[in-house]
């Protein structure tokens, strides 16, 4: 037997144990999403593979404690770890016939199915350990000593098979082919274990897999661009003139833009009315954090031309698709890539209008609705300011929209609630007392599209009075309500 190959594969089997978690995730997103309940899932049934392999490790290597079938087990995982890859798209594109149609029962299954493919391969990554552990155990005085270093040196690759995908492989060649090369480093590994001839052909047909084009990694009509940025999949979809930013799965629309048309019809119009809430003139200085490709932007700078806007997105990739197929270049905007919180937390700005839709689909960052974030913003709003914020809902369901608002209302004299079309709830607060009337008696002081969104704002609003559920930065169920919300509806639908 040799020990040091023992050892390699040891570490190795660690180490793409790691990396095929850290890829599934991104192989599973474009089709659905990274919320908790697709992380959970993903991780549980990855644990329950482990733990069946560490189980059946041992068994196995006590029965047949020959290192040939341990590298003859590990060669077939990493067969099947670069055959995944190319079987999974098929399988995740039910997934998305079942999200267009609002088919539960499709969308889970798939994505059930999806996580199947990674059972055996996983499962026999978790017999290495326990299986080197039999080879390597000469004495019983000695046992503790072996098993501890063995699993040592495996806990040390999946650290490397953490953080190596996420920060280098997969931004650089993407996660299919991430996939091929953890799967043909420990077909190496195998092959040589084996010492066979023919065994080499696995790692050469691994490699070699690299070499086919990727081609798209979700077939979409209309897709002018696609990408993995380092938090999510990026798409824009071109329909009829107009470009719509997607994320992951695709179940909302980020940004909208048709360069003829300066207001989208979208929720992203009503964003102009906020200022209005809380003064009698337009806005100076506005900040928007969760700017996506610049809807809200382009809009607030299209309508008030003398306001200076300040944009906070967290994904750099989608700044610049931004920028390439939004035209979000205006002069009177800077983007500040990093996350809404802690830029409010250290800016020294004030503002006269904040706006906030921040979504890592489905979920709005709990931290953005919390008691002490509101209260953070509320800090950096000037005499007459207000702050308005996109909830997600679904028709019949509006607990989230709920909680926030009487979050805000904790934190702000006045808080008004309306709907912009069936899957959103805007909510509006202004820093100092003000009544709906006197938006009303703003009117004639507006641009001309503004007025007439007010009076659809108005046909909807409805004042926020206190109590209810308040949201802390300790206890904020943001994406249990979220996931209780899209079950029902799902439900509802079927």
């Amino acid at each position: 037997m040799n020990r040091f190959l023992l050892y390699v594969i040891v570490f190795t089997g660690g180490m793409t144990t790691m990396a095929v978690e850290m890829s599934a995730s991104r192989l599973l997103g474009p089709y659905f999403g990274n919320s908790l309940f697709i992380w959970a899932n993903l991780i549980g049934l990855i644990l329950i593979y482990l733990t069946a392999g560490y189980y059946l490790g041992g068994r196995v290597a006590d029965r047949w404690p020959q290192p040939r079938l341990l590298f003859t087990l590990t060669l077939f995982a990493s067969v099947a770890i670069a055959i995944v890859p190319f079987i999974a798209k098929p399988i995740m594109s039910v997934a998305i016939r079942g999200i267009d149609q609002v088919n539960a029962g499709a969308f889970l299954g798939s994505f059930g199915v999806t996580v199947l493919l990674f059972a055996a391969p996983v499962t026999v990554l978790g017999m290495v350990a326990p299986f080197a552990i039999r080879l390597n155990i000469t004495s019983i005085e000695t046992s503790g000593n072996v098993s501890g270093g063995l699993y040592a040196l495996s806990t040390v690759g999946s650290i490397i098979g953490t953080f190596l995908p996420v920060f280098l492989f997969i931004p650089w060649i993407g996660t299919r082919d991430t996939m091929l090369l953890f799967a043909g480093a420990l077909a190496v590994i195998s092959a040589a274990g084996l010492r066979r001839g023919y065994h080499v052909a696995a790692p050469i047909l691994i490699f070699a897999a690299l070499l086919i084009p990727p081609g798209e990694i979700k077939p979409t009509a209309g897709a002018i661009y696609e990408g993995e940025s380092p938090y999510q999949y990026v798409q824009v979809i071109q329909k009829d003139g107009t470009r719509y930013l997607q994320l992951n799965e695709g179940w909302a629309v980020h940004s909208e833009y048709n360069p003829s048309q300066p207001l989208t019809g979208g929720y992203w119009d009503y964003f102009l009315v906020a200022p209005w809430f809380g003064s009698n003139r337009p806005p100076g200085e506005v900040l928007n954090i969760g700017s996506a490709a610049g809807t809200i932007c382009k809009e607030l700078l299209d309508v008030y031309p003398r306001a200076h806007v300040d944009a906070v997105e967290l994904d750099p990739d989608v700044v610049a698709v931004g920028r390439k197929y939004f035209d979000m270049n205006e002069k009177n905007l800077t983007v500040y890539v990093g996350d809404g919180r802690p830029y409010i937390k250290t800016c020294r700005k004030s503002y006269d209008m904040i706006a906030i839709d921040a979504f890592r689909q489905p979920y709005i960052p709990f931290y953005l609705t919390t008691r002490e974030f509101f209260q953070e913003v509320k800090d950096h709003l000037n005499p007459g300011g207000t702050v308005m914020i996109n909830v997600g809902t679904v028709p019949g369901d509006s607990k989230l929209a709920d909680a926030i608002a009487a979050t805000m209302r904790d934190v702000y004299p006045s808080v008004y609630s309306f709907s912009a079309g069936e899957f959103n709830q805007l909510i509006v607060a202004t820093k100092d007392p003000s009544r709906a009337g006197e938006l009303a008696a703003r009117k004639s002081a507006m641009p001309a599209p503004v007025a007439s969104l007010t009076d659809a704002a108005l046909a909807h609003l409805s004042a926020v009075q206190p109590g209810g559920t308040i949201l802390t930065d300790d206890k904020a169920p943001v994406e249990w309500l979220t996931d209780q919300m899209i079950i029902h509806y799902a439900t509802d639908q079927r």
